[in-house]
């Protein structure tokens, strides 16, 4: 659960401000992975820092340092330092600064994700431990198994467009397995940023790691992440829950509807939305 800035002890906030030549903060307001998360600028530059101090919190933050430290280049920002302190773990990661991707159908932010997803599809997983498909998914099937890293959490609040391209937030949930599965949970975040399923599979459509994957298989996993998501919004009165639940389900049925396999076609060049877009996107990702 997300704490306030002024609950961290003295001896962090003061390695915090020398590290960083000031204390000017500004809390984040998105994501709950860290006990705090903010924005802090000092004379030497501005970074986003992340704290927690609970034995679940400082696992989570320590494994998202030591995957963003694997990986940092164009998907994920650079770690910029990191420190214990009286309880706490800080880290300091490379400020990104721009707004959240918009995944509407026919955005432009759809293009820079495209180019992502291309690459990380050919991005081998890091030699340190990161999750398993069961373990991050609570379910499994064999085809999900790879060595592919798969960020999994690839909503409009992960991606931030800056003036270098589309920036990848918050790896704290990195698994390794096979390339489809990024795309395939993609997928309810493309719902709801207003596209139809079928306008979902036939953007994905265009990525060669979509295409790879048996569309069996596909219609397996849509069938148990709408049955995960429907399980755990039962309990719950999170808006953001029951929303991943209604989006799940919509895949699913789509797929239940068009038949065994029943993903639809589509490729490079194909008019999507109004928007024709020619395979990769531009701008450094």
């Amino acid at each position: 659960m997300r704490i306030d800035w002024t609950a961290l002890p003295e001896a962090v906030t003061k390695e915090v401000a020398d590290r960083v030549g000031g204390l000017r903060v500004v809390p984040a307001t998105t994501g709950d992975h860290a006990e705090i998360a903010a924005t802090v600028t000092g004379t030497s530059g501005t970074v986003f820092v992340k704290a927690a101090r609970s034995d679940f919190g400082v696992r989570s933050l320590r494994f998202e340092r030591r995957v963003s430290e694997a990986v940092s280049g164009p998907h994920s920002p650079a770690v910029a330092w990191h420190f214990e302190a009286a309880g706490w773990l800080a880290v300091g990661f490379e400020h990104c600064a721009g707004p959240h991707a918009d995944l509407s159908p026919g955005s432009p932010g759809l293009e820079l994700l495209g180019g992502a997803l291309t690459v990380l599809g050919e991005t081998p997983a890091p030699d340190v431990p990161l999750f398993s498909p069961q373990a991050r998914l609570g379910f499994d099937h064999p085809a999900m198994s790879g060595d592919t890293l798969v960020h999994t959490d690839l909503g409009p609040a992960n991606l931030i467009v800056t003036r270098h391209g589309l920036r990848i937030v918050d790896w704290a949930m990195a698994t390794r397995a096979a390339p489809w599965v990024e795309p395939a949970m993609l997928t309810p975040w493309l719902i709801g940023a207003g596209h139809t399923p079928e306008q979902a599979d036939r953007w994905l459509a265009r990525q060669p790691a979509w295409r790879s994957a048996d569309p069996v298989v596909l219609d397996h996993f849509a069938a148990k992440n709408a049955a995960k998501w429907a399980s755990k919004s039962a309990g719950s009165t999170a808006p953001w829950m029951r929303d991943l639940a209604a989006w799940t389900a919509q895949w699913s049925a789509y797929r239940i509807k068009t038949g065994p396999g029943g993903s639809v076609g589509g490729g490079d060049g194909e008019d999507y939305g109004g928007c024709h877009v020619e395979g990769v996107a531009g701008g450094q990702v």
